[in-house]
């Protein structure tokens, strides 16, 4: 059986996937890989994604230069969600968030509020055209 068969896509022939930082363990992102961003992040060893907004594969850092080098990827116990350990490139190492911080996850549920706990490390305007 093929590698990829062996994934539960959703009806969207889509599966979650979750980018997690190789050297600390940081969950930096969250995004949806359809069968071919799945075999062409294997094939690359880059991070690439399928953008439902934009309909189409988002090879990620194509507009921002922050592109993900895939060390490992792995699929959970239930085949339905992938798992990428990576190292975040590009000119400002360490950005994976449009936002312009480390971690898309950078609010925390402080007293009724999402709260923001992470820097900008560089303003999104200059990152984006």
């Amino acid at each position: 059986m093929n590698w990829l068969d062996q994934v539960k896509w959703d009806a969207q022939g889509l599966v979650p996937v979750i980018a997690q930082e190789h050297a600390t363990g940081d969950v930096l992102m969250f995004a949806w890989m359809n069968r071919e961003a799945l075999e062409k992040t294997a094939e690359l060893g880059r991070a690439v994604y399928f953008s439902r907004s934009r309909n189409r594969l988002w090879f990620k850092g194509e507009e921002s230069g922050h592109v993900q080098q895939v060390h490992e990827m792995r699929l959970d116990c239930d085949n339905d969600v992938v798992l990428l350990k990576i190292t975040q490139l590009g000119h400002e190492p360490g950005i994976a968030c449009h936002t312009g911080r480390h971690s898309c996850f950078y609010s925390v549920l402080k007293d009724g509020a999402w709260t923001p706990v992470e820097p900008v490390l560089k303003d999104p305007q200059t990152i984006y055209r």
